[in-house]
């Protein structure tokens, strides 16, 4: 799966979940105040992760989770680690 790819298919994951217009999913948008997340949207952000991704998050990796753009970084970073470097 190239980056583009994996870039589309969280817009369009987020954009069904949370219910907002696959346009305002921006690089530059603010994650949270985008989807208008609470905490229990974090619980659900994880699975949605763990369902579309196979790996596990905790909140604790959303701290320096901005915009769309640092979300698609943090995805794209796991998918291309080596599965020795995900278990520690």
């Amino acid at each position: 799966m190239t980056n583009e790819e994996i870039i589309e298919k969280i817009r369009e994951t987020l954009s069904e979940e949370f219910e907002v217009d696959i346009e305002t999913i921006q690089p530059s948008a603010p994650l949270i105040e985008t989807l208008e997340m609470d905490s229990l949207d974090f619980v659900d952000m994880v699975v949605l992760i763990e369902q579309n991704f196979g790996f596990t998050v905790s909140g604790n990796d959303f701290v320096n989770i901005k915009t769309f753009q640092d979300f698609y970084d943090f995805i794209i970073d796991h998918l291309n680690k080596p599965n020795d470097e995900m278990e520690g």
